[in-house]
C-alpha cells in the first residue's frame, strides 16, 4: 500500500491507496494512523509515502482544478460486516457533484426509504471521503449535518461543486 498527503484548499487530503491504484482510504487529514484505523483489518496494511499516487493524484487535482468527474472513475474498496454498508457505498457514489440529496433520498435510493440511520451510519463509517461523496448528503432541512473533517470543509467541497 502506499499514501500521499496533498495540499487543498481546505487544508491536507491524505489518501492511502494500493499498489494497484485502489483506494482504500482518504481524508481531510494528514494522519495516515488515523485513515489506517478506518480501514477495514482485512484490507490494512503498512503504507509506503509516495509523492504522486499517478492516476488517483491526478484525478483528484483534476478535481480540485474544477473537473468534479475527475474522481468518479478512481476505484475504490471497502468493507463491512453487512451487506447494507457496501451497497450504500456503491449508491453514493452515483450521487452527483452540484446535486446533493437528504439522508432521506440516500435511503430511498439505497433502497429503503425508512433506514434513514442507516444511511446516516454509512456516510460516518465511510473512510474514502471524497471518493466515495459522502459530503453530498444533508439534513431533511437541508442544513449541512455533521462531516468526520469538520462542517468548514464540507461547506467547502459543496460550494466547489456548485460553481
Amino acid at each position: 500500500m502506499n499514501t500521499t498527503t496533498m495540499a487543498t484548499p481546505t487544508g491536507p487530503l491524505t489518501i492511502i491507496a494500493t499498489d494497484e491504484g485502489v483506494v482504500r482510504a482518504a481524508g481531510f487529514t494528514a494522519d495516515v494512523d488515523e485513515l489506517l484505523a478506518l480501514v477495514h483489518p482485512d484490507l490494512r496494511g503498512q503504507p509506503t509515502p509516495r509523492a504522486d499516487l499517478g492516476p488517483i493524484t491526478a484525478a483528484t487535482l483534476s478535481y480540485l482544478d474544477g473537473d468534479l468527474t475527475a474522481i468518479d472513475a478512481v476505484p475504490v474498496e471497502q468493507r463491512s460486516g453487512g451487506a447494507f454498508l457496501p451497497h450504500a457505498w456503491r449508491v453514493l457514489r452515483d450521487v452527483k457533484a452540484g446535486e446533493p440529496v437528504t439522508y432521506t433520498e440516500y435511503a430511498a435510493r439505497a433502497g429503503n426509504p425508512t433506514a434513514i440511520r442507516a444511511a446516516a451510519q454509512a456516510c460516518a463509517r465511510n473512510a474514502v471521503a471524497l471518493f466515495v461523496p459522502c459530503h453530498r448528503v444533508l439534513r431533511t432541512d437541508g442544513t449541512l449535518g455533521g462531516y468526520r473533517y469538520g462542517l468548514d470543509v464540507k461547506k467547502w467541497l459543496l460550494g466547489h461543486e456548485l460553481r
